[in-house]
């Protein structure tokens, strides 16, 4: 369709005759395209840089989009550190709860459990060889109630919804106690 308005505004339209004028002396625009090139391939390789390491310690600055994707990973004393942090979210989140703000529950669950998964694995490598057993089990416990959190949020069923919060942030109060 497109293309037939094109041809008919061309092929219709009242236009001056072209006339061939006088060219100035051909230049190349080799210089130009190479100098895009460059300008092309130095930016890509900035993209590809990976983030300083002042910016891996900044790690709650950044957009989810961002930290999902091209965030480095974490140390372990980060990993438990962010861990603290999303225990202490969880538990102010008691107002959106009790407002039934379903939406906002279920992206932040969501984001949260998207780091909880990386951030568990990180933050056992600080536990000694004998308390490893206890802390995965602990670990697998905050997973699945995070995850029928986020099943019930989603109907949104509000008794469920309330069982679930509180055994999830039980399990976290647990997690962050191995952690110490």
């Amino acid at each position: 369709m497109t293309t037939f308005i094109k041809h008919a505004i061309l092929t219709h339209a009242n236009l001056p005759p072209i006339t061939s004028s006088p060219t100035p002396a051909r230049t190349s625009r080799r210089p130009a395209a190479a100098a895009t090139a460059a300008l092309f391939a130095s930016t890509m390789l900035e993209i590809r840089r990976p983030p300083p390491p002042a910016a891996a310690e900044n790690w709650g600055t950044r957009s989810f989009i961002w930290e999902k994707y091209f965030s480095p990973g974490l140390s372990p004393e980060d990993a438990a550190a962010r861990i603290r942090q999303t225990t202490e979210g969880l538990h102010d989140m008691r107002h959106m709860l009790d407002t039934m703000s379903w939406r906002y529950v279920m992206f932040y669950i969501r984001l949260k459990s998207a780091y909880l998964d990386l951030d568990l694995k990180n933050a056992m490598a600080t536990l000694p060889e004998n308390r490893r057993k206890d802390y995965v089990k602990v670990a697998n416990e905050v997973v699945d109630y995070m995850t029928e959190l986020d099943r019930y949020v989603r109907s949104p069923k509000v008794y469920e919804s309330y069982v679930y919060y509180e055994k999830t942030l039980k399990s976290l109060d647990e997690l962050i106690a191995f952690l110490g």
